[in-house]
This record gives C-alpha cells, sequence and structure tokens, in this order.
C-alpha cells in the first residue's frame, strides 16, 4: 500500500500544505484514493466512520480506525491513564466539593477563549452551571462533557478573559514514536520556552502506553507547579493542529518511520 495523505487543504496553512507534499502524496479528495494507507489531516470529520467504509471500498485503510478515534474521543484512555492525569468525572452530579476547582470541557474541544465563563469553576455549583451552557453548544453538547479537577500550572502570562498560557507541550506520535514536538501556546507574547528532559522522557512513557490502542495520536502534557509532569490530554493526530510543531519536522520523520517499517515487513 501506498502512504497518502488525505489533507483538508482549507483548514491548514498553505506552508504545511506544501511542506507535506514533498515527503508524501497529497490528495484532497476521498474519491482519488485506491491501494492506500490513509492519514488524515483535518479531513476525517465529520464523517469518520463513513471515511473508513469508503477508503475500505476502495482497498485502502485508516491509519486510526474509527474504533481507535473514538478510544480516544470518548475519553475512554482515561481509565488507562488516570494516574499520569487530572482526576476526571463524567457527570457533574458526582462531583466532590472538596475537589474543586474544575475544569469543564467537551470530550474533544473545549471554549478555553472563554476561561472565565465557560471553562473554569471555582465550585461545583459553578461547574453545573457551566455544564448546563456547554449542553447547549451544538459542537461541545454533542461530545458529551468532562469535569476535570484544576491543578496550577506553571503559567507564563495570562490571556484574554484570564486564559493561562502553561508550560505546555505537544508531542505528535506514530506507534510510540515521537515525531516532533513545540510549545503549545503560539498565541503567547513568549513562546521561546523549552522543553527539559523529564518532559520528553514523561512524554515517551505516556507515548508508550498509547501506542497499544492507537497508531497516529497526539499527546498534550503541561508541567505543574510542583515540577511534575502531567499529561493534559490526548487527540487524534488526524484532526489535530500543529500547535507550535514544525511541520517540516513532523512529515519528515513520519516518512522516516514509515519507510523503516516498510524495509522491516519485507
Amino acid at each position: 500500500m501506498e502512504n497518502i495523505i488525505l489533507f483538508r487543504k482549507e483548514l491548514a496553512t498553505e506552508e504545511e500544505f506544501d511542506i507535506c507534499n514533498k515527503y508524501f502524496n497529497v490528495v484532497e479528495h476521498r474519491s482519488d484514493i485506491k491501494d492506500g494507507l490513509v492519514f488524515g489531516r483535518y479531513s476525517v470529520l465529520p464523517y469518520y466512520k463513513e471515511l473508513e467504509y469508503d477508503l475500505i471500498n476502495h482497498n485502502s485503510l485508516l491509519i486510526n480506525s474509527y474504533q481507535q478515534h473514538n478510544w480516544i474521543a470518548n475519553f475512554e484512555w482515561y481509565e488507562i491513564l488516570k494516574e499520569y492525569t487530572f482526576p476526571t468525572w463524567f457527570n457533574a452530579m458526582i462531583l466532590p466539593e472538596n475537589e474543586a476547582p474544575f475544569i469543564v470541557k467537551g470530550r474533544t474541544n473545549s471554549k478555553k477563549h472563554d476561561w472565565k465563563t465557560l471553562m473554569y469553576a471555582e465550585t461545583k455549583k459553578r461547574a453545573i452551571e457551566i455544564g448546563y451552557e456547554l449542553s447547549k453548544d451544538a459542537l461541545i453538547g454533542n461530545q458529551g462533557l468532562v469535569y476535570r479537577k484544576y491543578e496550577k500550572l506553571i503559567t507564563y502570562e495570562i490571556g484574554i478573559n484570564g486564559l493561562p498560557f502553561t508550560k505546555e507541550f505537544r508531542f505528535f506520535l506514530y506507534k510510540g514514536q515521537i515525531l516532533s514536538y513545540g510549545y503549545y501556546w503560539i498565541i503567547a507574547d513568549n513562546i521561546d520556552i523549552e522543553l527539559d528532559e523529564d518532559g520528553y522522557i514523561f512524554a515517551q512513557k505516556i507515548g508508550n502506553i498509547v501506542k497499544d490502542y492507537v497508531n497516529f495520536y497526539v499527546i498534550d502534557i503541561a508541567q505543574k507547579e510542583n515540577g511534575d509532569w502531567i499529561l493534559i490530554e490526548l487527540n487524534d493526530a488526524c484532526m489535530s493542529g500543529l500547535s507550535g510543531n514544525d511541520a517540516e519536522n513532523l512529515y519528515k520523520n513520519l516518512k522516516t518511520c514509515l519507510d523503516k517499517e516498510k524495509l522491516l515487513s519485507l
């Protein structure tokens, strides 16, 4: 099978699209794919299951199956990784009062740019109120809500609506191999933030666990005020923005991994 990138160009920069073209056969329409192993970039939603079925009918496969996608999107990963991330609840009614404050979000998306009003909750009562508001949002309400314990992270700046720009990094991985990483908060004034070795080791540790469940994925990690690293969340790399990652490194290293994989299979 040929490695193919199914790219929805209008949701990415021209630069990323051009760099991707340097290393892969890039197509913009699923009907043009045949006999391929397909990596989606901004192109798998909203009809992930239907895309998988269409590709199978063209003797092709998505790098992440619909089942693998759901393992991430439905927060199924939490049970496997809960010792590395924030305590999380899926029903506001069972939130413990003594665990406040909370973060309220969808299973995939959040209203982080409305941090003060639609994400951060000082009390259980406020978390329930935010949950009610988010349940009426067309995108987030359909995902299902999660309530997470808020823990203080190393913070460099405070953005609009109180949004904290923390020491957070995004990693792209393929089957446990780190392809690239970058400082997450590219909208901050200061983005020249270094990742220390402990952070890299922590991300690799998480990556080695996740590889048994998903092939192509994103890990977001951050450093707490006490110095410990914590998993923020996982995402399907088919639909994740670069968020500080260098596109050249991402696609070059992905191609290198796939070329090695092909040689080992011969």
